[in-house]
């Protein structure tokens, strides 16, 4: 019996290494998002007005000074947006100035499931990293979803990440947030091995989770450029319920890192 004795604790000891926990992650930083289709237009009509100021000063040599109070205010806030984002679209979830999207980003993302568009609203995968806060992938499954996934595959030449963002729910307005579920857990897998868990808070932002540079580090590899691909993979857990609808939507999964430059 004694070496049955100790094979059967071997098998249990190499079972419980093998089902050691993932570790949870909080995000680092949270950036609220209050975005809508009145906050697009007001954004549009300020920057034409913006237009309007501006060519008056530069053609018939007018002073800010010279205009009302109000087209004063407009034309500081639009002035000090280009200054901090020259090419920030409303919606855009990255500035169109240099990012780390220049040296790349994954070639491919798909979804487990996607839920069938609605009129001109459509959820499917490519809308989680379209890098637009106003559109979203929301999962097709019955029920909330759990289980569903996306996959994101990189070339293994793609620039490393070091932050995963999360714009959860469905951000385009603050209804479309609350009558929708949101993902509470998600779990990550590198390569469909169990990396991290994302405890997402219920709040319509970005959450952002740095972690050590992921993806391929031997960049001088003479075959560098002929690795396989490396996938990244986000599974629902659990979810915040929607006030209406079981459908758990997920606005942008998107990343920052290194080797852009």
């Amino acid at each position: 019996m004694k070496p049955y004795v100790v094979i059967s604790l071997s098998i249990i000891s190499s079972c419980v290494f093998a089902q050691q926990p993932v570790k949870e992650y909080s995000p680092r930083e949270i950036f609220p998002l209050n975005l809508s289709s009145e906050g697009a237009l007001k954004r549009q009509q300020d920057e034409d007005r913006y237009a309007v100021i501006q060519k008056k000063m530069i053609e018939e040599n007018f002073g800010l000074q010279t205009f009302s109070v109000d087209d004063q205010r407009i034309y500081r806030e639009v002035d000090a947006m280009y200054d901090s984002g020259p090419d920030q679209g409303y919606w855009d979830a990255v500035d169109g100035g240099c990012n780390w999207y220049c040296a790349g980003g994954p070639k491919e993302v798909r979804a487990s499931s996607e839920l069938k568009a609605q009129g001109e609203n459509t959820y499917a995968a490519e809308n989680v990293h379209d890098l637009s806060y106003k559109n979203a992938w929301a999962e097709g499954a019955p029920g909330p979803g759990i289980g569903e996934y996306l996959v994101y595959t990189f070339a293994a030449s793609a620039p490393r990440v070091t932050e995963i963002i999360v714009a959860n729910g469905y951000i385009k307005s603050e209804r479309a947030y609350r009558d929708n579920a949101r993902v509470k857990k998600l779990k990550v897998y590198l390569n469909n091995k169990p990396f991290a868990i994302l405890n997402l808070e219920d709040r319509r932002s970005t959450q952002h989770f740095p972690f050590p540079p992921i993806g391929n580090g031997d960049r001088l590899s003479s075959d560098f450029k002929n690795l396989p691909p490396w996938t990244l993979k986000f599974e629902i857990l659990e979810v915040y319920k929607g006030a209406k609808y079981d459908d758990t939507v997920i606005t942008e999964i998107y990343f920052d890192g290194i080797d852009d430059h």
